[in-house]
């Protein structure tokens, strides 16, 4: 088995091969070989294809035309890729159907979805920096009062509300139509491709980048059907046309690439309806209380352009009890190792009651709602008596953590009931610091450890108005003292006082105590319900799997020709052919020539006196170079070779550039 540069067997004339390893370039060929053209080439043209390379070498000798040859191999390379061919830029025709031609051309164009995509990706940089009408009304009417000059201009380019602007909308919408236009016509394209059969063989197979030829005794017929058995084996798509076996593999390229382009636009989709009917809520509650998904029932809430109240799963559930673990010793002494949330919970108005608990990061999922748990903390309970001895407040009051270890703090208020020593009605509010774990009167006034080891409650006591009547908006862990009057002992000295679990604290002038009863534990929740997401995961999956296939999968194609020479004896020609310069195809192309050879081997080439010419070496190594235009001799090539010869054509074929046609007068 040889491997060679020559296009003498494609002609119908006898060639005496010699077994010969080439270094791929040109610069080193069986002798008889002219290839002035291959020196002469500039290294400019190294990187072109077998598709253009006639035309190259055509312009440099001087050539007017390309030859049929050209044409031939042009269809043999053609369709390995289904992106559309670009024309040269031009002015459109006249007219508005001429102008929407164009203007439809460049908006489906790949190079025009890349710019929409980069300019997406900027336009939404602004919706993470300034602060959304949809997301904190709060935060927006802060940064209104604080900017004077950027705060109307934000608000008049829609900087407020990025997502749901109109040239936000604009940009996606034409990344869209881009997108489909550019991936229709390419599917069809590809559909058009798996229903047809691959293009027949070039007439000269040696101008394609990996070539092998040898002689056999085995009938064309026979050549052929085993060329079709082991590309078939190698699942290849091979079918007979005319003298040779034409073959294709590597289809899930381009099936990747549109599966990329298709994944995108599901991403896109799935992003767009997630954001319109998105909703997300949060929710503190202590144990023992409950919780039902309505508006009304959320401490926060923020969703949508396009989300109703309409759109929440019916559901509630009730806290039962919060267990919470922590590492006692060493490095990570306080560092929470259980949080556990233990609920009970319905959908819907009838729904049967169940019971599960929910974890950090392993959320309740009912519907396309999940109810995450997001934080902790500790609610003191305490019991707010009047001069009299009424029970005017009794109930958990829940603490915002400060630290790693729940120092909390917060406020009480006493808004409706109690009366002073005077008879008088009035409002109370504490001041209220909480310590899980207190250290004692020589430590820092902060919690030791986020178990409940030692609590002690601080309670700083207020009267007056709380302000909570003038319809202003307030937290409630916040304590507005404008209207409020703190508490003095008998030195004028503001009363402040550290309660354990079970102590009381008496108010000056007879105005009522405060009992420290207990402490129960909260739990923050958040319930989100983002629409889509199932999809924009499978979008994303699919996007990686297919840029994988584009990547890595090569479009390949084969071609065997078997026709009889002049002497009857059977001329076998391989040639394969990529779409990118893969050292894949010459590496197969040895492989499948291994298998043909192996059912129709060598056979050996004799003088006229039935023995091997003079300078031919009887262990079938390499054959004396000679100058362009001399005989080349004749030399058997037993099936004994073989190894060495798939290693030979592994070698000679690693060119990704196919021989330049020859120059006019060169040897043919």
């Amino acid at each position: 088995m040889t491997t060679t540069d020559s296009g003498r067997e494609a002609s119908g004339e006898r060639k005496n091969s010699t077994e010969h390893t080439g270094d791929g370039d040109g610069e080193d060929r069986p002798a008889g070989a002219a290839r002035s053209t291959d020196r002469a080439r500039p290294s400019g043209k190294r990187g072109s294809t077998a598709a253009d390379r006639p035309a190259a070498s055509a312009s440099a000798t001087g050539r007017a035309s390309a030859s049929p040859d050209d044409n031939e191999l042009g269809a043999a390379g053609s369709q390995l890729s289904t992106a559309p061919q670009e024309d040269a830029p031009n002015l459109p025709a006249l007219g508005a159907i001429g102008w929407a031609r164009w203007f439809w051309r460049q908006l489906t164009s790949m190079r025009v979805a890349l710019i929409l995509l980069f300019m997406l990706t900027l336009a939404a940089i602004p919706g993470s920096l300034i602060p959304q009408s949809g997301q904190d009304e709060t935060r927006v009417a802060d940064f209104m009062e604080r900017h004077d000059t950027l705060g109307p201009i934000y608000e008049k380019l829609g900087l407020f509300h990025v997502y749901s602007s109109v040239w936000f909308s604009a940009i996606y919408i034409l990344l869209f139509i881009s997108l489909i236009g550019c991936i229709v016509p390419r599917t069809w394209q590809f559909v058009g491709q798996l229903r047809g059969r691959p293009p027949g063989a070039p007439r000269r197979l040696t101008r394609l980048p990996a070539y092998a030829t040898w002689r056999t005794e085995a009938t064309p017929e026979q050549v052929r059907e085993a060329a079709l058995r082991a590309l078939k084996k190698r699942r290849f798509r091979a079918h007979l046309a005319g003298d040779a076996v034409a073959a294709e593999k590597g289809y899930l390229r381009e099936a990747g690439n549109l599966a990329f382009h298709i994944a995108l636009i599901v991403m896109l989709v799935a992003f767009a309806w997630g954001q319109l009917y998105r909703s997300e809520g949060n929710k503190l509650i202590v144990e023992g209380d409950g919780f039902a998904n309505t508006l009304t029932q959320y401490d926060d809430f923020k969703s949508g352009s396009l989300f109703t109240a309409e759109d929440l799963n019916p559901f509630s559930f009730d806290l039962k009890n919060f267990r919470g673990t922590y590492e006692v010793s060493g490095p990570n002494k306080g560092t929470p190792r259980i949080y556990e949330a233990y609920i009970d919970y319905a959908v819907g108005a009838d729904g049967k009651e169940k019971s599960t608990k929910i974890e950090v990061n392993k959320p309740l999922e009912i519907g396309d709602s999940k109810v995450y748990l997001v934080s902790h903390g500790y609610a003191p309970v305490i019991t707010v008596r009047d001069g009299k001895g009424e029970v005017v407040f009794s109930d958990a009051a829940p603490l915002l953590p400060l630290d790693s270890n729940v120092t909390s703090s917060g406020a009480i208020k006493v808004m409706d009931g109690y009366t002073n020593a005077q008879g008088k009605r009035e409002q109370l509010g504490f001041q209220a610091f909480f310590l899980p774990t207190y250290g004692g009167e020589n430590t820092a006034v902060l919690s030791q450890f986020p178990a409940l080891l030692n609590p002690v409650l601080n309670l700083e006591p207020y009267h007056g108005d709380l302000g909570v009547d003038s319809g202003v908006p307030q937290s409630v862990y916040r304590l507005e003292k404008r209207k409020l009057k703190a508490y003095e002992d008998d030195k004028g000295a503001q009363v402040r006082e550290n309660l354990k679990v079970g102590e009381t604290m008496t108010l000056p002038g007879g105005n009522g105590t405060v009992t420290f009863d207990g402490v129960k534990e909260w739990a923050g929740f958040q319930v989100t319900q983002q629409p889509g997401s199932g999809w924009a995961l499978a979008g994303a999956i699919a996007a990686i799997l297919g840029l994988a296939a584009s990547l890595f999968v090569q479009r390949r194609r084969v071609w065997v020709r078997a026709v009889a020479g002049a002497d009857g004896v059977t001329v076998v020609e391989m040639a394969g052919l990529g779409r990118s310069e893969s050292a894949k195809v010459p590496e197969e192309l040895g492989d499948l020539a291994g298998l043909v050879h192996d059912e129709a081997p060598t056979v050996a080439e004799l003088g006229p006196d039935g023995e091997p010419p003079a300078g031919a070496e009887a262990d079938g190594g390499d054959a004396d170079r000679r100058s362009p235009g001399a005989a080349a001799p004749t030399r058997a090539a037993p099936a004994a070779r073989l190894p060495a010869a798939k290693t030979d054509l592994k070698t000679s074929t690693s060119t990704p550039n196919p021989p330049a046609v020859p120059s006019e007068g060169a040897e043919q």
